[in-house]
């Protein structure tokens, strides 16, 4: 059974940094396309960017596209979110989430796709 540990919130200044780390229970996290998502209060969670378990690809939604960057180390079971130029916008609880794939497939960043969930960290932006 594969259970994700996120970490790495905190509060920061905008447009300040923060790195989130997503720890994987198992050392077959190559076999799976990993997304981050968030969720502020009020609002629905909402995909943020997922990478693929292979060379496929990474992807990003609009709102933090060129401030985030996603990575992955399979042999250290974890994935990264790098959040730079933080914006009060970004507060939220972020979560990663896990979605097996077997034949390698560009990874999406719908929640309904993702079966394994971590805990949740939370972020705060503010001055």
């Amino acid at each position: 059974q594969l259970q994700l540990v996120e970490s790495g919130g905190g509060l920061v200044q905008p447009g300040g940094s923060l790195r989130l780390s997503c720890v994987a229970s198992e050392f077959t996290l190559d076999r799976y396309n990993i997304a981050w998502f968030r969720q502020a209060p009020g609002k629905e969670r909402e995909g943020v960017s997922c990478i693929s378990r292979r060379d496929i690809g990474t992807s990003y939604a609009d709102s933090v596209k060129g401030r985030f960057t996603i990575s992955r180390d399979n042999a250290k079971n974890t994935v990264w979110l790098q959040m730079n130029y933080l914006k009060p916008e970004d507060t939220a609880v972020y979560y990663c989430a896990a979605q097996i794939d077997r034949i390698g497939t560009m990874c999406v960043t719908s929640k309904s796709a993702y079966a394994n969930w971590g805990q949740g960290t939370q972020v705060t932006v503010s001055s």
